[in-house]
């Protein structure tokens, strides 16, 4: 029997209209999905930084990274804070439901765990994962929740992990030793491509030829053949290059920085830089950098004050500063569309 229809009062009716607006985007903007490494958690915001939702993932989650039907998010649940952290970390990806908001499963990682670098290879729907404790690449198949493959790194603390265009080979990261790993997804092959202190992350150029990967503690940005698995160049930048992006017309590279603490922009075509903006974190410097879907805008994280600063490169100036909730511990961020407003 259906249950009886109770009209709300004027308050209620209040309360529950704010809730379902606050809940729900706008038709045609974005959600911003902003990992919470403190807070082991993936929250949902309006663009102006209103929360919309939290979706609880394993502990101290690192990198995450959409679906190809953007249906799905995963997440590496590292477990610790930090790579110089000690501890044997947590061994799972989180898989989030993004339209239910909801933790939908986890993949369980077994012997290999610290769990870090995520991406996708889109032609196959494959996840490749980096774990540090042992230094290994995962290739992994979500939709069995399996395992398929694991390769060597031959290096110290495997990091970030970038596909090919082709989604034939995986670029690995070794912080500590220094080294990009080239791996052949088909057999194993590794070849190691000198860097300087500390290589962090990587990012394809548009037309897939080279590969430029942040080094932290050099101050440069290498660039790589990727047909002749070699370093030809560098870009210099300013102090603590850690996460670097390319916007969607291929132009500009950009960097978030964190020891100035900045986000920087090149122009590839001269290698020189563009715009430069300073932000001012009361304790500490940006460790995330990620573009909106149109370039226009770059979200850096300062993840001790729980801060998301919202650069224009266009206007050169940080146009938005969204407070988080205490204990968040913001990292990377994505602006993400529902499917009937893609």
């Amino acid at each position: 029997m259906p249950g009886r229809l109770v009209p709300f009062a004027a308050p209620q009716a209040a309360a529950v209209l704010a809730f379902c607006l606050l809940a729900t985007p706008a038709r045609g903007q974005p959600t911003l999905l902003v990992l919470q490494k403190a807070g082991s958690s993936l929250g949902f915001y309006s663009p102006d930084g209103k929360p919309q939702a939290t979706v609880p993932v394993g502990t101290h989650p690192h990198e995450m990274v959409l679906s190809a039907d953007g249906r799905y998010l995963y997440t590496t649940d590292n477990g610790t804070m930090r790579i110089e952290q000690a501890g044997t970390g947590g061994n799972t990806v989180s898989i989030i439901d993004l339209a239910a908001r909801k933790k939908a499963g986890q993949i369980n990682l077994g012997e290999f765990r610290r769990p870090h670098g995520i991406d996708l290879i889109r032609s196959t729907g494959m996840l490749l994962v980096s774990t540090e404790l042992p230094d290994r690449l995962l290739l992994i198949d979500p939709a069995r929740h399996a395992i398929v493959r694991t390769f060597e790194t031959q290096g110290a603390t495997a990091h970030m992990v970038t596909a090919s265009a082709d989604g034939k080979r995986a670029f690995v990261s070794n912080s500590t030793s220094s080294s990009v790993a080239a791996i052949e997804l088909a057999t194993g092959a590794v070849k190691l491509i000198a860097q300087k202190n500390r290589p962090e992350d990587s990012v394809l150029s548009r037309d897939g030829r080279r590969l430029y990967v942040a080094n932290r503690d050099s101050n440069i940005i290498s660039i790589v053949d990727t047909e002749k698995l070699a370093a030809i160049g560098e870009i210099q930048t300013g102090r603590g290059p850690v996460r670097i992006e390319i916007t969607p017309d291929g132009r500009y590279l950009v960097c978030a920085l964190i020891q100035d603490p900045a986000v920087q922009w090149f122009d590839l075509a001269t290698r020189r830089e563009a715009g430069r903006v300073a932000v001012k974190p009361p304790r500490e410097g940006l460790v995330s950098l990620n573009l909106s879907l149109d370039g226009q805008l770059a979200y850096a994280s300062a993840q001790e004050s729980d801060l998301v600063y919202v650069v224009s490169l266009a206007e050169k100036k940080v146009v938005r500063e969204l407070k988080l909730p205490a204990g968040a511990g913001p990292d990377p961020v994505l602006e993400w569309r529902r499917a009937a407003d893609r």
